[in-house]
């Protein structure tokens, strides 16, 4: 099992930025890829980014690419959402999740371990 827990979130306005941190427990972090989702009320869960167990590799949606940026630090068990330039549409409740695959992936089902969530709000 393991256990993730995110924060950061809150209320900025439109071209602020925002970083969140989802602190992991249990088995070993470096074992996984790492990813963030966000949902915002009455959307499905989107995949935001992802990055693998080395940060050798990251994967972003086209939505975030170029304002966010993904990072993990394995000895502090801990990965990273840094968002810049936030505008409204990024408003949602942020997830991290944790894969046992090989290399980072958009596809929500594959992931094994789900946070609480952190919501983001920006306003206009």
């Amino acid at each position: 099992q393991v256990q993730l827990v995110e924060s950061g979130g809150g209320l900025v306005q439109a071209g602020d930025s925002l970083r969140l941190s989802c602190a992991a427990s249990g088995r070993t972090f470096s074992n996984y890829v790492m990813g963030w989702f966000r949902q915002a009320p009455g959307k499905e869960r989107e995949f935001v980014a992802a990055i693998s167990r080395t940060s050798s590799s990251t994967l972003y949606a086209d939505s975030v690419k170029g304002r966010f940026t993904i990072s993990r630090d394995n000895a502090k068990n801990t990965v990273y959402l840094q968002m810049n330039n936030l505008m409204a549409e990024d408003t949602a409740v942020y997830y991290c999740a944790a894969d046992r695959g090989a290399i980072p992936t958009m596809t929500g089902a594959r992931y094994d371990y789900w946070g609480q969530g952190t919501q983001v709000t920006v306003s206009s």
